[in-house]
């Protein structure tokens, strides 16, 4: 193997010409796995897009609460994209190379939408702390200026500290092995194949998992206290229910992306208790269902979602009777 050589301040850097994913290979039923995650990536992309064109073709409907939606559509979608149809071709074709510097890119993209994926439940949580526990004033702080503004900045840290994050990676020697023991170009399993140093990269990822995860779930449990407390100062049981169930879907949603991340990360990257194979298998499941989830729970169970949806599937459905009708 020929290896690219970069010369960086008196010392030899090496990076391969690329990495082979090798897991998965492994897991029995796999294949009954790799289906399931192609139904897991159809329906994704199908019901995320049926909530974007909803939103963005319907001006009533562009209002803050579904800016943050259809960021979270948009979101989901490319999560997904970035790593279901890599993960399918290894299954399909048996090539499992994937070149140094697209492993960087793949790594980069899987990490700043995951990380926009924790920011965006965050920011459904601030829409649903404005309207519970300020409904007199939601419509002069919650603006849509004010979310658009939200949303973009989430997008601008996310994005510029995960290209920082995979950019120290470039500084890494990978002389021995060039296996990942993972479904991807994961950021932890391939800088523990390097040759040389990786300290800076470890504090980076440990800095990561704390500004990207615990930071927004943090926020996210500050906001429904906020929320409870205000609810149970409600005189109406009427009122108190109401208010609670419109926070139901969104709590869903946090359980099932933050409770499953959380777990594995602080088993598998800081105890290292997880076997490698079930971490690959429990992370996989844990990055790809939400996306897949959240329409179907969150955003078509929303009303005004919802209604739009039931009349464009009965225009879909009464036209095609029309035509049919000799």
């Amino acid at each position: 193997m020929s290896f690219l050589r970069n010369f960086l301040n008196d010392s030899v850097i090496v990076h391969p010409p690329g990495f082979y994913i090798i897991g998965f290979q492994k897991l029995p039923f796999i294949r009954v796995y790799f289906i399931f995650l192609a139904f897991v990536y159809v329906v994704t992309v199908l019901f995320n897009m049926l909530v974007i064109c909803i939103i963005v073709f319907n001006h009533c409907l562009h209002t803050p609460k579904f800016l943050a939606v259809v960021n979270l559509a948009v979101i989901d979608v490319v999560l997904n994209t970035c790593t279901i149809p890599s993960m399918i071709k290894v299954f399909l074709v048996k090539d499992n190379f994937i070149p140094f510097n697209l492993c960087l890119v793949q790594m980069f993209f899987y990490y700043a939408f995951a990380t926009l994926e924790s920011y965006a439940l965050a920011v459904l949580a601030y829409d649903r702390l404005i309207a519970i526990c300020f409904p007199l004033r939601q419509n002069s702080i919650n603006t849509l200026r004010n979310m658009f503004c939200i949303v973009a900045l989430s997008w601008c840290f996310s994005t510029g500290i995960i290209a920082f994050s995979a950019g120290i990676m470039t500084r890494l020697s990978f002389c021995n092995s060039v296996r990942v023991f993972s479904y991807f170009c994961d950021y932890a399993p391939v800088f523990r194949l390097a040759c040389n140093d990786y300290t800076m990269q470890w504090y980076v990822a440990s800095l990561l998992t704390f500004l990207l995860l615990v930071g927004p779930f943090t926020f996210i449990l500050l906001s429904y206290v906020s929320i409870l407390a205000t609810v149970f100062r409600m005189k109406s049981l009427d009122s108190r229910v109401k208010a609670l169930a419109t926070c139901v879907e969104h709590l869903i949603l946090v359980a099932v992306f933050y409770i499953p991340i959380i777990t594995i990360f602080t088993i598998g990257f800081y105890l290292q208790l997880i076997n490698p194979d079930q971490r690959v298998l429990s992370l996989s499941l844990a990055s790809c269902l939400p996306p897949c989830i959240n329409p179907i729970v969150y955003s078509l169970k929303t009303k005004e979602i919802k209604n739009r949806a039931l009349a464009l599937v009965k225009k879909i459905f009464g036209t095609n009777q029309r035509k049919s009708k000799p």
